[in-house]
């Protein structure tokens, strides 16, 4: 074993007991979630609109197997500083164009051996970009999972009718149905399996985009959050002891009504009250000037991490199934913008050379002791 992966399994042992106990020991996993920023191969699909990621247009194997290369980088390195020599257990992803290329990704030679599988469905959204879950075989079984699709209409009045460069904007950016006025986007990925032989159910999410303004397409980011809430309420009817993740690029910030009124996000630990609460860590970070992406100088936290009630410890003694015990974003120096107009910025594709992402992962951590 490499000295830096001894370093990281003695640190968190440290850092876990002297949080807990000093003899008790604890398994931990990592929970990661990763816009992978246009992950497209080069094919030209008839069906979406990927032409500018084809050879005609640069996008070369030689670019599309450096993009893997970059991507795969961060997964095997993510989580591991602080919890154990293992790479996430469970990742959820978006900005991904098929199924190809996240099996592309999972048997790069960097992540090979970690045996990770894809779960993955196409969904309606205009450009061909999916949602997609990563899971590590040994320690994730699915028992079940399903799309589930967010229907969103587009809605006009006098205060909210939109310019022609609006409605344009709208139209070359989304798939959207004239007759119906339906907007097509990305479906909500539940999935639901056995963490270690412990069920927990995941929702991956990739939410509306804010074109055509913030307020303008704050609906259709605040049907969202309904829908996620309506998925984890309808299960809860099932199992009152259901274990829930839910994590994405939510395209708002932990403050906004989607997040706070549509899943009904808490701020605190303390404000959970019943199994359906929903504790949202980034929004603490948030308020504490950390980013996750950037725009206009301006940054945020768009990608989050949300656990039920029944994730949260009751104490330092609740320990006997996998609870939350902390969160992060991944923000390595080798994954910032080092000069120009964008330093300090994630590194992403630019002047058709591959980066990383124009998002930072973000992941948490599960605790479970070990008698």
């Amino acid at each position: 074993m490499k000295i830096k992966h001894l370093l990281a399994v003695f640190t968190v042992i440290l850092s876990i007991n002297s949080a807990f106990s000093q003899d008790k020991k604890f398994k931990v996993h990592t929970v990661a979630f990763y816009n992978f920023e246009n992950l497209f191969d080069t094919i030209n699909d008839p069906d979406t609109y990927d032409e500018e990621y084809t050879p005609v247009n640069g996008w070369t194997k030689k670019n599309y197997h450096k993009k893997l290369d970059n991507l795969s980088r961060v997964l095997i390195e993510l989580g591991t500083s602080e919890s154990q020599k293992n790479s996430p257990v469970i990742i959820g992803a978006c900005e991904i164009e098929n199924r190809r290329v996240l099996e592309d990704l999972v048997k790069h030679p960097t992540l090979i051996n970690k045996g990770y599988k894809v779960v993955h469905f196409d969904s309606p959204d205009k450009r061909g970009i999916d949602v997609g879950f990563l899971y590590q075989e040994k320690h994730f079984q699915p028992t079940s999972y399903i799309n589930v699709p967010l229907y969103v209409y587009e809605t006009e009045s006098k205060d909210t009718k939109k310019s022609k460069e609006e409605s344009e904007e709208t139209e070359e950016n989304v798939n959207y149905d004239k007759k119906t006025k339906r907007i097509y986007t990305r479906d909500q990925l539940l999935v639901t399996g056995l963490l270690d032989g412990e069920e927990i159910n995941v929702i991956v999410n990739h939410w509306p985009s804010r074109s055509g303004g913030e307020k303008r397409s704050s609906p259709y980011r605040e049907a969202a959050g309904r829908l996620n809430r309506k998925i984890m309420d309808s299960i809860i009817k099932i199992n009152p002891n259901a274990k829930f993740i839910t994590m994405g690029d939510l395209n708002d910030g932990a403050y906004n009504k989607s997040v706070k009124q549509g899943i009904g996000a808490k701020l605190k630990k303390t404000e959970l009250k019943e199994p359906r609460d929903v504790y949202n860590p980034f929004e603490q970070m948030a308020k504490d000037g950390h980013s996750s992406l950037f725009y206009r100088d301006s940054g945020d936290i768009f990608d989050q991490i949300m656990v039920s009630q029944q994730l949260v410890p009751a104490d330092n003694n609740d320990y006997g199934s996998f609870k939350y015990w902390k969160a992060g974003i991944y923000n390595k120096p080798f994954l910032i913008q080092k000069t120009g107009q964008y330093k300090g910025y994630p590194l992403r594709n630019q002047n058709g050379v591959p980066g990383f992402s124009d998002h930072f992962p973000v992941y948490i951590y599960l605790v479970k002791e070990v008698k």
